[in-house]
């Protein structure tokens, strides 16, 4: 039975039974189109990533000696729109059955099973053999329950998967969470080594864009693209960031630093959000790195080099919270791409298209983001997710920039950490309280207060006091109806009505200046 497969560009999975099968009647499809470069202006970086990997992908497909069709974004027979090309392929081919993978974002999803119920040959959906977990395992593992409590999946997952797991089915170390262990800010202490680079030309891509017309938005040295785009190149810096990186994960993972675009982060989200890596060949080779590190030292009496902490703070991003995310996503959706529960109007500050603003901390954060397409959970979270909070700003303009200048953003895991995590627009579902902070907090995990304009030390809303402090007591203020139950934010609650009116006032009369006129700050 001749059949034609398609293959979406975040389904790279080499290690998928498809091509375990009989290949000589299938066709494999792949394409880039304007309706995935469009319908949100996407990053340079992210686009050219894309494109290189899919490209690669059908390079893997074909030297095996199978069949495909692979269609350039100015290919003369792509018609940019995924139902009207396969619509062509099937009746170019004399296709009999169409077969797919399941896809990870609810447009997509719905956009094929249209397609799908409106043929009139054979057709079958698979899964893509990638998570640890199916679409719906969150949520009938919380159903019934009141509180959708990550941590209580995670150590779920970890049993289940039997990960980091005693033979007493206790966890490994005699804790489940070793968090409080990762909160440290790095201040030159410790050697960071170099990522893993690859410094590929990709002219002939960027030319491609800019031919056609493709708007993006960020920044890109086309000579010297630094992304893994391979299944090899996933490897690579999978293999690096155990041998080097590891060692200080943990410790570091939430700090920020002026002088470091990476820290001990892995850059291993691109290639598995594409699935060129899974997350099960991830957290193997960690364990075998610290497993090789814990043998060395009893067999050399020294402390292992490898901390249980840093290996758990890997691990517990992966196992729990991208499971977690990807659970709530395939659970809430389509509802949660309108959720609003703060009611929040504004919109984001052009500054974040450009990086131009005298507060240090955004300025580094955006920038990095243009830069590289790339900013840390942390960045992402208490930096431009707080300031984006604290300036009220509509959850969709926030959904909108964070889509498109991340390299890794895929709406499955995109969507929940902003709309979710960041934004709390969603009252609760995925955090228990809203992650806004003034000054302070930035100051604790970063060196980008010491050399910006404003001084995070001043609490009264001084001119030139930094703008989070009043930002963050105008937006308690602003919303305290909407959290007077929520025990997380009782404290703050009480010491915002203990302030002196007066003071008060002058936060909010600043914060109202700082929201009105963000170009000024």
């Amino acid at each position: 039975m001749k059949t034609l497969r398609l293959i979406l560009g975040d389904q790279l999975n080499h290690k998928h039974s498809w091509f375990n099968g009989d290949q000589d009647h299938v066709i494999y499809f792949m394409a880039e189109m304007r309706q995935e470069t469009d319908y949100v202006t996407h990053h340079i970086q992210k686009v050219v990533a894309f494109f290189m990997a899919m490209r690669g992908f059908n390079e893997w497909i074909q030297e095996r000696g199978w069949n495909s069709v692979y269609y350039e974004l100015d290919h003369k027979d792509n018609q940019q729109d995924l139902v009207k090309n396969l619509n062509q392929l099937i009746k170019k081919h004399n296709i009999e059955k169409f077969e797919y993978l399941a896809p990870d974002e609810w447009r997509l999803d719905e956009q094929l099973k249209q397609f799908c119920n409106d043929l009139d040959i054979e057709w079958q959906g698979y899964d893509t053999e990638h998570f640890f977990t199916k679409r719906k395992d969150v949520a009938q593992f919380f159903e019934g329950k009141k509180r959708l409590t990550m941590e209580y999946f995670y150590r779920d997952m970890r049993k289940k998967h039997n990960i980091m797991i005693d033979e007493n089915k206790d966890p490994e170390g005699g804790k489940w969470n070793y968090d409080h262990s990762n909160r440290n800010q790095w201040k030159g202490e410790t050697e960071i080594p170099h990522e893993r680079g690859f410094r590929k030309d990709v002219s002939d891509i960027v030319d491609l864009l800019e031919k056609e017309g493709v708007k993006t938005i960020g920044r890109i040295d086309p000579s010297n693209f630094n992304w893994p785009t391979t299944r090899q190149d996933g490897l690579d810096v999978l293999n690096y960031f155990c041998e080097h990186l590891l060692v200080e994960f943990g410790t570091y993972q939430d700090a920020m630093h002026t002088d470091e675009v990476f820290l001990y982060h892995s850059r291993l989200s691109f290639a598995m959000n594409s699935k060129l890596l899974s997350p099960r060949e991830v957290i193997d080779a960690v364990l075998v790195r610290f497993r090789t590190s814990t043998e060395l030292s009893i067999n050399s009496s020294k402390k292992p080099t490898i901390d249980i902490a840093q290996v758990e703070g890997f691990i517990r991003q992966i196992l729990g919270w991208r499971e977690f995310m990807r659970g709530i996503y395939w659970k809430e959706m389509p509802d949660y791409q309108t959720k609003n529960k703060l009611e929040n109007q504004n919109k984001l500050p052009d500054f974040y298209w450009t990086g131009e603003t005298k507060m240090n901390c955004l300025s580094h954060a955006i920038n990095n983001s243009l830069d590289n397409a790339y900013a840390h959970h942390i960045q992402r979270l208490m930096v431009t997710g707080n300031y984006a909070l604290l300036n009220m700003t509509e959850p969709s303009y926030v959904d909108e920039w964070y889509l498109g200048i991340y390299i890794d953003a895929i709406e499955w895991v995109e969507i929940t950490n902003t709309r979710g995590m960041s934004q709390w627009a969603d009252g609760g579902i995925v955090a228990t309280k809203p992650y806004v902070s003034s000054g302070s907090y930035i100051n604790k995990m970063s060196n980008y207060c010491k050399s910006c304009n404003y001084k995070v030390s001043k609490k009264n809303a001084e001119d030139d006091a930094c703008p989070f402090n009043s930002l963050y007591w105008n937006f308690l203020d602003e919303k305290k109806e909407h959290f007077q139950n929520n025990q997380r934010m009782g404290m703050m609650l009480n010491l915002l009505k203990k302030m002196d009116p007066e003071k008060l006032d002058r936060h909010k009369s600043r914060a109202q200046q700082v929201i009105d006129h963000p170009e000024r700050f």
